[in-house]
C-alpha cells in the first residue's frame, strides 16, 4: 500500500497508527496471504467485532442513561446513586442492532471510500469481492482492531474512531438535528466525485484556537475544545477548520461550518440541479427522480374518459403528490400524452418555474 495511500485513510479514520504495518494488514484479504504469505485481518477482524460491541455500548450508555445525583438528580434527597436510563434494554438492543449491523457497517465503508483499497488474491480481484456487504462488514471490524492494538487498547483512540468510522448519530432515531457530516459527504460526492478529506490535530491550548479564521462559533473556545479538524473539499483552496472536545465533535463542528459557507454562497444544490433539462417527454420519470431522491413521495394519477363537442374520447389524467396542495390536470385524446402533461406541471411547480 502507498504512502499516500495509509495517510489517507489515517485522516479518515481519525487515527495515526505508530505501526502503520497494522493498518495494512486490515485490508489484506485471506486469499492474498495465501497466494503470497504473510498475515491476513481476520483475526484483526474478530478483535474489532468485539471492540465495537463494547464502544457501542459505552456510547448508548453515556447518551441515554446517566447516575441520578450526577445530572438531573443533583444535590436530590434520592437515597441511592443509581444508574438511571431513557431507553428499556430491548430499546437500547434495537439501536445497538441497528448500528452494528452489516449494511451499516457496509454503508460506511462505501461513505469512507475505502473499499478499493482492499488488498486481494487474484481470486477475488476476478470476482469483484470488494463490492460484497460481507466482505466491507470484516474491514470495517479489522481496521478498528488494528486501532486497538496499535493503541494499545486506548479508549479514547478507540472511541474516536468509532464515533468518525460511524457516523452513529445518523442512526439515532430521535435525532433532530441536521447531519452535518452527512450533508457534506453527499454534496462533495455530487461536486467532485469524491469524499471530503479530513485532518485532524491536537492542541493542548485553546489560546492556539484564536489563529483559526474559520471557527463556527466562539462558545466553543473553551478548555474541553482540544482538537482541531480540517476539511478539505475538492478544488477549493483554503481548508475550513474548527474545534471540538473530541475528534468527533470537531468534525461535526466543521461540516456544519462548511455546510453554512456554501449555503452562503449559494454552493448548494438546489432541486432545480437535480433535473437540468426538464422536458414533457421525460416528465414522468423526472419526477420520480426526484421523488426517490426524498423530496416527496412518488406521484400517482388518476384518469378519466371524457368527451368533447364532437363526442371523440378524451383521456383526463390528474397527477397528485401528498405533500403538494395543488395537483394538475390534462387532457388528450392519448392517455398515455395526457399523462406526460399532468406530470409536465407538476414538474414545472415543483421546480418553481
Amino acid at each position: 500500500m502507498k504512502q499516500e495511500d495509509l495517510t489517507f485513510i489515517q485522516n479518515q479514520v481519525g487515527y495515526n497508527f505508530k505501526n502503520p504495518d497494522l493498518l495494512q494488514q486490515a485490508f489484506i484479504r485471506r486469499s492474498y496471504s495465501k497466494e503470497y504469505g504473510g498475515e491476513d485481518n481476520e483475526v484483526l477482524e474478530f478483535i474489532g467485532d468485539k471492540v465495537l460491541d463494547f464502544v457501542i455500548v459505552k456510547l448508548l450508555a453515556e447518551k441515554y442513561g446517566c447516575l441520578l445525583n450526577d445530572y438531573e438528580y443533583f444535590n436530590s434527597n434520592e437515597e441511592f446513586n443509581e444508574f438511571s436510563c431513557s431507553k428499556t434494554e430491548a430499546e437500547l438492543t434495537e439501536i445497538k442492532k441497528r448500528l452494528v449491523q452489516k449494511k451499516t457497517l457496509a454503508d460506511r465503508i462505501d461513505a469512507l471510500d475505502f473499499a478499493d483499497y482492499l488488498i486481494m488474491g487474484n481470486g477475488d480481484v476476478q470476482n469483484n469481492v470488494n463490492q460484497s456487504p460481507s466482505v466491507k462488514e470484516d474491514l470495517f471490524e479489522a481496521i478498528i482492531g488494528a486501532v486497538a492494538l496499535d493503541s494499545e487498547w486506548n479508549m479514547d483512540a478507540l472511541q474516536d474512531a468509532v464515533q468518525i468510522m460511524l457516523d452513529p448519530d445518523s442512526y439515532f432515531e430521535e435525532n433532530q438535528d441536521e447531519n452535518y457530516v452527512e450533508l457534506i459527504q453527499e454534496w462533495t460526492l455530487r461536486r467532485y466525485g469524491t469524499v471530503p478529506h479530513y485532518q485532524f490535530q491536537k492542541t493542548s491550548s485553546p489560546m492556539h484556537l484564536t489563529t483559526l479564521s474559520n471557527v463556527l462559533s466562539p462558545n466553543r473556545c473553551n478548555l474541553e475544545s482540544r482538537y482541531i479538524c480540517l476539511l478539505k473539499l475538492g478544488d477549493m483552496n483554503a481548508p475550513f477548520k474548527s474545534i471540538g472536545a473530541s475528534k468527533n465533535e470537531a468534525r461535526k463542528a466543521v461540516c456544519a461550518l462548511a455546510y453554512k459557507e456554501l449555503e452562503r454562497n449559494n454552493l448548494l444544490f438546489s432541486i432545480r440541479d437535480e433535473i437540468p433539462n426538464p422536458n414533457i417527454d421525460d416528465a414522468i420519470s423526472q419526477l420520480e427522480i426526484l421523488a426517490r431522491r426524498g423530496y416527496f413521495s412518488i406521484p400517482f394519477y388518476e384518469f378519466e374518459q371524457t368527451y368533447d363537442r364532437s363526442g371523440n374520447l378524451l383521456w383526463k389524467s390528474v397527477c397528485y403528490i401528498d405533500e403538494i396542495d395543488k395537483h394538475f390536470c390534462s387532457q388528450s385524446s392519448s392517455k398515455k400524452y395526457a399523462k406526460k402533461q399532468s406530470a409536465y406541471h407538476m414538474l414545472m411547480y415543483v421546480l418553481e418555474y
